[in-house]
């Protein structure tokens, strides 16, 4: 399974600790800064891209968002699902 985690810092306890935890039953997660995407929306290709790259799906998202980015984050999960 491909997940991706929307956190603000990767060195935070608790993202460290969800990465480890999907790694050790084999699955891959990704942090995602809400903050370093933008949303391409076209009637024909919507997508969401991620430094400058489009991001590939994922099979789940976990939000990890604190109260000074909610409205971005959550746009941003809305459309990752």
């Amino acid at each position: 399974m491909h997940i991706a985690l929307l956190s603000r810092n990767r060195n935070l306890y608790s993202t460290r600790r969800l990465i480890e935890a999907a790694e050790q039953r084999g699955h891959t997660a990704r942090v995602v800064d809400t903050l370093r995407c933008y949303m391409s929306i076209t009637s024909h290709h919507p997508s969401i891209h991620y430094k400058g790259e489009e991001i590939e799906p994922f099979d789940a998202v976990i939000p990890r968002i604190g109260a000074s980015v909610t409205f971005t984050a959550a746009r941003c999960c809305a459309s990752l699902k």
